[in-house]
């Protein structure tokens, strides 16, 4: 299957939800007066897309040329237009410019951040890169194993100590070997305990300060690792995260598995960070650069 086709299908959920929303709000022969403006703008804010979103389409939908009606299809494209316009400008491909880059990956624990790590390491490997990983969620014995796991999978060197320790340290020693070792990207996992900030925070920020007496400029990337089902509250985790860690980018994982894909869109809408990628499955090549057309197509169900 096409990865078009991958999408579509994972998308499936957020799309029948997008879809059912505004089925028979279209007038047909008619133009759309105001209630049923109203109603589909209401419907689009119910899928997740965000009022700032929805109240522009429905400003479009307002316009004169659409005087004559609209049907279902007519709708579903004019969301795909908009949907596409927010995201054209935050689809933007992680790039490697340095050597090492040094990406540190963020997100809540659950959120698929260790499985990202794994695919983004084996896509940058499929294109040629260089890879290392390090095991800086030191306060969890499983991360430490699944990200050693992920790495033989893989087949790229990690740096991994004992659960409880210091994940500053681990950084600064991992940003060594791999500088050593000549390695074009390492990738560095991290502690997801939001229900402690404060300590999230102080050991964000005591990992970034080390990180930056080895090489100033780095960590060259702060990825966020967001879960499509966890809906709305992925915004507060990008205004969390982004205050703590400095976030420079998002990966949503866990589309295929959500119907609240919209809140992609409600996201670049509020915060205009580069969307890198997203997932649509458990496989090693369901993690793709994020395409803002394909998207906006397929959410709303008028790429057939």
């Amino acid at each position: 299957m096409s990865w078009f086709g991958r999408l579509t299908q994972g998308l499936a959920k957020s799309t029948k939800r997008l879809t059912d929303n505004i089925t028979g709000l279209a007038t047909g022969t008619l133009p759309l007066d105001d209630d049923r403006l109203d109603e589909i703008e209401e419907a689009l804010i119910a899928a997740d897309l965000g009022p700032a979103v929805a109240g522009r389409i429905r400003d479009r939908l307002a316009d004169q040329k659409f005087a004559k009606g609209i049907d279902d299809a007519g709708i579903r494209r004019v969301v795909a237009e908009e949907v596409e316009k927010v995201l054209a400008p935050v689809a933007v491909p992680l790039a490697i410019t340095r050597r090492p880059q040094v990406v540190l990956v963020v997100g809540v624990n659950g959120s698929g951040k260790t499985t990202t790590i794994a695919k983004l390491a084996n896509r940058l490997k499929a294109d040629g890169k260089s890879v290392m990983l390090a095991a800086g969620d030191t306060f969890r014995a499983a991360a430490i194993a699944q990200l050693k796991i992920w790495a033989d999978r893989v087949g790229v060197p990690i740096v991994a100590g004992d659960q409880g320790g210091d994940a500053a340290s681990l950084a600064y020693d991992a940003i060594r070997k791999a500088t050593d070792a000549g390695v074009d990207v390492l990738i560095i996992d991290t502690a997801g305990r939001l229900q402690n900030k404060a300590g999230l925070m102080d050991e964000l920020a005591k990992m970034k300060r080390v990180i930056g007496k080895i090489d100033a400029t780095a960590p060259h990337d702060v990825l966020l690792v967001l879960d499509a089902t966890t809906g709305q509250n992925a915004l507060s985790q990008i205004e969390v995260f982004g205050t703590v860690a400095g976030v420079t980018g998002l990966v949503m994982t866990k589309l295929d598995g959500s119907a609240r894909g919209g809140m992609l869109v409600a996201a670049a809408e509020k915060y205009r960070l580069p969307i890198h990628a997203i997932g649509v499955g458990e496989g090693m090549d369901d993690l793709q650069p994020f395409d803002a057309a394909e998207f906006a197509a397929a959410l709303a169900g008028s790429g057939d």
